[in-house]
């Protein structure tokens, strides 16, 4: 029982702690933006299916995005994989860990574990660290094995760390940027808000026509209590 006292204090401890570090910016996506998430679908393709795969998730699912299984084949079907196909990548989880130390993870449902806000704000905060094997790291994701594969866009950046004394040891973070990228910080912010939109809507494909359900059905459950209650009432007027 000690024991058990002892851990269920700590818990609000670890909750704190774990609260810590650098604050997560809003994700402004929209679940409903067809072309966000056409735009994300693209980026995905490009830039994070060459080593990250999404096994549970198929190429013609993307139809619900209002793209035809041609536009499919023609534009993001980057393999000699068929449109029928789910979104696997030749990558071994054996020769990931050989080059980045750890085996990049499948992304189907990232989306659902990490959230929208923590990928949003780890996908606008890599910088340049000599000390990190692959030269990269991240504020959001310290010591991160992954390098920034967004950086022709972003450019690269540096970070400097600052304890802040007076407000019990709070960090600021003070960024410079060190090359610029193909995209300003507008772009890139839409880019980073369009890939995190697709890989939302990959951990959950029918969350939309699921929550309108679920609208749909509690009115259905209103309209009927209404109705019961009547009959009820009706049934019951006689007793005393």
């Amino acid at each position: 029982m000690k024991k058990l006292i002892l851990a269920l204090a700590f818990v609000p401890a670890l909750v704190f702690a774990s609260e810590g570090g650098y604050r997560l910016d809003h994700a402004p996506i929209v679940p409903t933006d067809q072309l966000s998430l056409q735009a994300g679908a693209k980026t995905f393709v490009n830039y994070c299916l060459n080593c990250h795969g999404a096994q549970f998730m198929r190429y013609n699912r993307l139809t619900d995005l209002g793209l035809t299984e041609a536009q499919i084949r023609d534009n993001l079907v980057l393999t000699d994989a068929k449109v029928g196909d789910t979104m696997k990548v030749a990558l071994t989880a054996k020769d990931g860990k050989a080059m980045f130390g750890a085996a990049p993870p499948d992304l189907t449902v990232v989306g659902r574990s990490r959230g929208a806000d923590w990928l949003y704000t780890y996908l606008r905060t890599f910088y340049r660290d000599e000390k990190s094997p692959t030269g990269w790291n991240n504020a959001a994701f310290p010591s991160v094995a992954m390098p920034h594969v967004l950086w022709t866009m972003q450019g690269e950046r540096s970070l400097q760390v600052v304890e802040d004394e007076e407000h019990h040891g709070a960090a600021e973070y003070k960024w410079t940027q060190l090359t610029p990228g193909t995209q300003n910080e507008v772009q890139y912010d839409t880019t980073v808000r369009d890939l995190v939109n697709f890989l939302v809507y990959m951990g959950e494909p029918s969350a939309v026509n699921r929550k309108r359900l679920g609208v749909v059905a509690l009115f259905f459950l209103g309209i009927l209590f209404i109705f019961a209650y009547a009959l009820k009432k009706e049934y019951w007027k006689d007793v005393h």
